[in-house]
């Protein structure tokens, strides 16, 4: 018959099963030690207990008297056994034989025994000497101890005091009980113990085995090291338990950053609240020094505050290409914007043919053409760089269309003549937010006005956007993500262009311009320049 193959035990079954035999061989272990050394000790002190009682006997004057009586024909059995029997009552002996020399007994527990040769060794007494050994005599094996009865220097007879194995056994007997329940309790505990350590240790690993356990840690590397997203785990204190090489790289660490807190990353203040953030992030944008994220943030489920597990997407190249974007939808609205003029305009000049009117709609036609060239011609003197003077052509017409009126300063100079330029998609990105922003801020003032000037300064490229609007809010960081003059939450342009500024090591700052609106100047080495 089939049989599905059995799932491999949990790791922490494994450690159950390993941990249990292990307690109960050691237990098991101690007791059989413990057995040992006390019947060892128990033998011990019954050889020592034989021995004090057959040297008491031995040097007993009654028992001397005894036995000289013996010497002239009189029986001391009648004298010594009831001798015998009281020290063997008392003691707590099994027997105490009082013999003579030749081994014939005068003493005996079993009085039929009287007169019987002796079991055993007499022949180190004989000589003198006390010994100990285990014999098997009529009352069965039994340590005992035999020693001389001395009168005069002469050895007139021998005294031998024994415990039986039995009774020996007995007694172990009953301290073998208390040692079987110090055991079983030992063993009870340590079963216990080990229960609970291994389902705390199950509810960690969730009920895998080694080799799950193995893969899943073979798995987690690979992930770590193969998506493009960044990961970062935090710990309960906000410390970095975890970081993945995306992630090292989106923020611009480096080194070992293992135990490293959140607050001390250098990381801009508005990412790093949002890694110290308790709630949910979904899909917020910060800014770092030279990148455009978007951070994900989840608490680790279990209660308490266990920790967090933080997401990170490079947005850069995509924020760059949506204002790219922006801008080429900007152009179309002012080529949309220009056609719609020229429409007019062209329909004006036809009217007046009609009427005719000619030499009105030649004047006509003339003054609008050279007023557009004239435009044209300012703006590319001005500039230069062709990505910028479409930008700036693109947007004049825009605000025009809003009865803003846009102009390239005076002042301004082609930024050519500063060396090689920053990649045209930053400077449209710097030009192209401060200009929108400042159309934005001037659109319902009477009279609004936007002065762009642009120019090397030395060894510096200065890119410079006045407004005649109501200026700047006081003690407002206006380069936070974030800010926006409609409203909180929604600004990013001004902080983009901190970050591009930052990026070459120039400087963005705002002030209030000579016509009372807010001014913008933004510095930025010359790549090309003199240094």
């Amino acid at each position: 018959m089939f049989r599905f193959p059995r799932p491999p035990r949990s790791l922490a079954g494994q450690l159950f099963a390993m941990q249990v035999l292990l307690v109960a061989v050691v237990v098991a272990g101690c007791a059989v030690f413990a057995y040992a050394t006390a019947r060892g000790q128990a033998e011990d002190a019954a050889r020592r207990q034989a021995g004090a009682v057959a040297h008491a006997v031995a040097d007993s004057p009654s028992v001397r008297e005894a036995v000289r009586g013996a010497a002239s024909g009189t029986d001391p059995s009648a004298a010594l056994q009831p001798y015998a029997e009281k020290v063997r009552t008392d003691s707590g002996v099994d027997f105490v034989t009082i013999m003579a020399p030749d081994g014939r007994r005068w003493t005996h527990p079993d009085p039929r025994r009287i007169g019987e040769p002796y079991l055993g060794n007499t022949a180190p007494a004989l000589r003198g000497e006390t010994f100990g050994e285990t014999y098997t005599g009529t009352l069965g094996p039994s340590i005992r101890v035999i020693t001389p009865v001395t009168d005069g220097g002469r050895i007139v007879g021998l005294v031998s005091s024994g415990i039986t194995v039995r009774a020996i056994s007995d007694r172990l007997a009953a301290q073998l009980s208390a040692l079987a329940w110090v055991a079983g309790g030992a063993l009870a505990l340590g079963g216990l113990g080990t229960y609970v350590v291994n389902a705390r240790l199950r509810r960690h690993t969730h009920g895998m085995n080694a080799a799950e356990l193995s893969r899943m840690y073979d798995y987690h590397q690979a992930a770590l090291h193969g998506v493009r997203e960044g990961l970062l785990l935090l710990d309960g204190q906000r410390r970095i338990t975890l970081i993945n090489d995306a992630g090292r790289e989106l923020l611009g660490l480096l080194g070992e950053m293992t135990g490293t807190a959140v607050a001390d990353l250098g990381l801009p203040a508005p990412l790093t609240g949002a890694l110290l953030a308790d709630r949910p992030r979904v899909d917020e944008v910060h800014l770092t020094a030279d990148r455009v994220l978007v951070v994900n943030s989840s608490p680790v489920a279990g209660g308490g505050r266990r920790g967090t597990v933080v997401t990170l997407r490079d947005h850069t190249e995509l924020q760059a290409l949506t204002g790219e974007l922006d801008q080429e939808r900007g152009f179309t609205q002012a080529l949309r914007s220009q056609a719609h003029e020229a429409a007019n305009r062209l329909h004006t000049v036809v009217s007046l043919i009609e009427l005719g009117r000619a030499d009105e709609a030649v004047e006509f036609a003339t003054a609008e053409l050279e007023l557009a060239q004239a435009l044209t011609d300012q703006v590319i003197a001005a500039v230069g760089e062709p990505v910028l003077v479409a930008l700036l052509l693109g947007k004049a017409a825009q605000a025009h269309e809003r009865g803003v009126e846009l102009v390239v300063t005076p002042d301004s100079r082609s930024l050519a003549e500063g060396g090689d330029l920053p990649p045209a998609r930053d400077l449209v990105t710097v030009l192209g937010n401060l200009i929108d922003n400042a159309a934005d801020a001037v659109t319902c003032v009477p009279g609004a006005r936007i002065a762009v000037t642009l120019r090397p300064d030395g060894d510096e490229l200065l890119l410079r956007v006045a407004d005649n609007g109501p200026g700047l809010p006081e003690g407002v960081d206006v380069f936070r993500r974030g800010w926006s003059g409609k409203g909180e939450g929604r600004g990013l342009g001004l902080a983009l262009v901190r970050q591009v500024a930052q990026r070459y090591g120039g400087s963005v700052t705002a002030a209030q311009g000579p016509a009372g609106g807010a001014e913008f100047t933004v510095r930025l080495p010359a790549p090309g320049g003199a240094r």
